[in-house]
């Protein structure tokens, strides 16, 4: 019996910590597509409203009933789920990032701004990420693997 506790615990070494890396290679994956979504339904928010969104909230609603039959809103545009929409604190992380939605330049008359960035932080570094992530109008994704990331650094492959 202690034998075949033995080799389970040293195949739970193995495994365990392979299974912590594949974990965080899917957040960071979620993370540039959920990055991807951001520019793309931006683009679209642009073609709608002559001007980008204000925050990351607006790209979405704060809930998806809201889109329900609605029509879309500088406020309330229901281009992304609600899940993304609300993941701009570490404690709504969407699969272990959270997302600052910088708007850049004056807010227009229509509520909508001339560009923004948006940055990319794991929830708990080294648990549920180890890359940052920074994207802007461009939708040129960078990544640094220290410090938060911006226009500086290099454009993710």
């Amino acid at each position: 019996m202690l034998i075949v506790v033995a080799i389970i615990l040293v195949i739970a070494a193995i495994a365990i910590p392979n299974l912590m890396k594949a974990r965080i290679a899917a957040n960071q994956a979620s993370a540039v597509s959920s990055l991807r979504t951001v520019v793309t339904s931006n683009t679209n928010y642009h073609t709608t409203f002559a001007g980008f969104s204000p925050s990351l909230l607006a790209l979405g609603a704060p809930n998806p009933a809201v889109c329900i039959g609605a029509p879309p809103s500088p406020t309330q545009a229901c281009l992304i789920d609600s899940v993304l929409a609300n993941a701009s604190t570490a404690a709504t992380a969407k699969s272990g990032y959270f997302f600052t939605y910088n708007p850049v330049g004056a807010l227009s008359p229509t509520g909508t701004v001339p560009d923004y960035t948006v940055n990319a932080d794991a929830s708990s570094p080294n648990v549920t990420g180890n890359m940052h992530y920074w994207v802007d109008q461009t939708g040129v994704i960078r990544s640094n693997n220290l410090a938060a990331a911006s226009n500086a650094d290099n454009p993710i492959n």
